[in-house]
């Protein structure tokens, strides 16, 4: 039987990965394909060990049809279930999921579900995710900032009012985020969302906190804020990155 005390022995602020980070991609057609229909029923199984397995198969399978059920196996008692349901939810995107992803995210005390949540939310690709998704990115432990970061990028499908009220929140974290992987997906989701707005004031923002992150200590902060003004073809960033390959300090 699985014990609450399992995952308590993990440190979430330190480990980067979660228990069901290395998911195999839903169309590898090496992946073990389960029984769909068999799933389903497990969903909703009273032994926790089988609504665990069945919604790990749904990070693999796609079907509309789990979709109620994983919401409902967000609020599992077992923390395990519920990371399942979250990532499951995110290779299952629905708006339905939406509302009862955020409300987990603000009340759930576990780390890996709450990482979970946020990568859920970024496939969900709606805007009401905006907002706790900014909070994450500022406030979470490292685990989490680090796919709130990614998510926010992803919501480049929205409109450009949510790309301009995502942008700043971005740039800060940029700049002043402690880890650098936090920071290298950041640099990633300004060049992501900066194609969705025309030329103003927060788009300048983006391009300058994407310049000093040339700069940046690690090298794959600077790669990637490269990358991404590389991307945007904006001159400013151009310039700057020619000027820092000319001093070799890029």
């Amino acid at each position: 039987m699985y014990d609450d005390d399992d995952l308590n022995l993990l440190d979430p602020d330190t480990a980067l990965e979660s228990p069901l980070d290395r998911l195999a991609p839903v169309d590898d057609p090496a992946a073990f394909k389960p029984d769909v229909e068999e799933m389903l029923a497990l969903l909703s199984s009273p032994d926790v060990t089988q609504r665990m397995v069945a919604a790990r198969a749904f990070c693999e399978l796609q079907d509309p049809r789990s979709t109620p059920y994983l919401i409902k196996l967000l609020t599992d008692g077992c923390p395990l279930a519920r990371v399942s349901a979250a990532y499951a939810l995110g290779r299952n995107p629905s708006l339905d999921a939406v509302e009862p992803l955020i409300q987990q995210y603000h009340n759930d005390w576990n780390g890996y579900v709450r990482k979970g949540v946020v990568w859920a939310l970024g496939n969900c690709r709606d805007r009401r995710s905006l907002e706790p998704l900014i909070e994450a990115l500022h406030t979470d432990i490292s685990a989490v900032r680090l796919w709130a970061a990614s998510s926010l990028g992803q919501l480049v499908d929205e409109d450009a009012q949510t790309a301009t009220t995502a942008i700043p929140a971005v740039a800060i974290a940029l700049a002043q985020d402690p880890l650098p992987a936090v920071r290298s997906n950041c640099a990633w989701a300004l060049g992501q969302l900066c194609q969705m707005i025309s030329v103003n004031e927060v788009y300048r923002q983006a391009v300058k906190a994407l310049i000093e992150a040339l700069s940046d200590r690690d090298l794959g902060v600077q790669e990637d804020a490269k990358s991404a003004l590389l991307k945007l073809g904006d001159p400013s960033g151009l310039q700057a990155i020619e000027e820092l390959e000319m001093e070799g300090l890029l």
